[in-house]
């Protein structure tokens, strides 16, 4: 068997799905994407393509190995990305090929179901206090919010007291054994956060995630030393040696890859056992399509230090098309009481609804980020 070709589509409201095709008619499916750079991570993987056709789909590990270290320039967002997306269509191919899940070819699963967790609260967070009864009521146990809007890097002492009025509505909402996830999404620098964290210890968050920015880091020994509480981090990570170094230094309980950023379900692996050697959970980052997702809860079936996954069903990104909407078979990731069944069918065990998806491209899109400026008119991190 031989691959034969590499299609790609940009589909709403902000993913790019692959499809690698072979000589012998099986195929498999990924999402090879980060969010606002489709195009470019697109571009990427065609420029691997040089590297596949005509290669044996089956040796993915050595497929990866030339994918990673055939171009001398290597890791980043976006070659990451699109290996990460290659990676994830070989496994769904050779899984299909052989008729079993990705899970039982990497070790077999330890779980049975995954539980998950929903966004509630927009960019700018508000009403949060209904946004957690309404999960509560559709049987989600955990959400995560966005913890504050743009913040400077010294601001003022109000903008705490927001934010920590809102986790205090949600823990009033959900009450005592729901879990909080509090995003800071790198908008909170150094000198705000170390009051921001030690605000928030009452309320007992699940976890606090990106309190600084991957480039700062370091400074978590210095503002997060003593909590209470989880932090979390690494969805802005792409390789097992930045891992190596964040885990290295001690101040993260929870590492959150994201399946489409971090070199696919081979790295993801590599990622989660190096994690566990430090008792480290792992909470896959998931904002994306139902490939990063189906990818993401085959990494946690074999994953014993995995505890809850996040998905996008719902989340004020998705304008024009939701998770389950390129799904032939919607209920292979239906979420049920809070948990989704670990998928059973051949691949990733899902089936991409390819017509769909060639009606969607049509439309494509062109996602950037919001635009964030602060008073002053400088950039704030969005």
């Amino acid at each position: 068997m031989k691959i034969t070709k590499l299609k790609t589509w940009q589909v709403p409201p902000r993913w790019l799905f692959l499809k690698i095709e072979t000589d012998a008619g099986v195929y498999g499916w990924g999402e090879p994407v980060i969010e606002g750079r489709a195009a470019t991570v697109e571009a990427a993987v065609h420029e691997l393509s040089d590297y596949l056709i005509g290669q044996d789909p089956h040796r993915i590990e050595h497929l990866w190995n030339m994918m990673y270290r055939a171009g001398f320039y290597r890791g980043g967002p976006i070659l990451m990305s699109a290996i990460a997306g290659i990676d994830q269509a070989l496994w769904d191919l050779k899984g299909r090929d052989l008729g079993v899940p990705v899970h039982q070819l990497i070790g077999g699963a330890v779980r049975d179901k995954m539980r998950m967790y929903a966004w509630t609260g927009g960019d700018r967070p508000n009403d949060i206090g209904n946004g957690v009864r309404t999960l509560k009521a559709q049987g989600f146990t955990a959400f995560k919010m966005n913890g504050t809007s743009e913040m400077a890097i010294v601001d003022s002492h109000s903008k705490i007291d927001e934010a920590v009025a809102r986790v205090a509505e949600a823990r009033e909402a959900g009450g005592p054994d729901f879990g909080i996830a509090v995003d800071f999404h790198g908008r909170v620098h150094r000198p705000m956060a170390k009051m921001l964290l030690r605000e928030l210890e009452p309320f007992h968050p699940m976890f606090v995630e990106e309190p600084v920015l991957p480039e700062h880091l370091p400074s978590l020994k210095h503002i997060a030393g003593g909590l209470g509480y989880p932090i979390a981090t690494g969805e802005r990570l792409h390789t097992r040696y930045q891992f190596r170094d964040l885990l290295a230094d001690g101040m993260v309980d929870i590492i959150q890859p994201d399946l489409s950023h971090c070199g696919g379900i081979s790295e993801g692996l590599k990622i989660a056992s190096l994690a566990s050697c430090y008792d480290v959970a792992l909470a896959p980052h998931c904002p994306l399509g139902p490939l990063t997702l189906a990818a993401s809860l085959h990494v946690d079936a074999v994953s014993h230090n995995a505890f809850i996954q996040e998905q996008s069903m719902g989340i004020h990104y998705n304008k024009d098309n939701d998770v389950l909407d390129y799904l032939v078979d919607k209920s292979a990731l239906t979420i049920r009481d809070g948990y989704l069944e670990i998928p059973h069918g051949p691949g990733l065990g899902v089936e991409i609804d390819e017509a769909f998806v060639e009606e969607r491209a049509k439309v494509g899109h062109r996602w950037r980020n919001p635009m964030w400026t602060h008073e002053d008119g400088s950039i704030a991190e969005w």
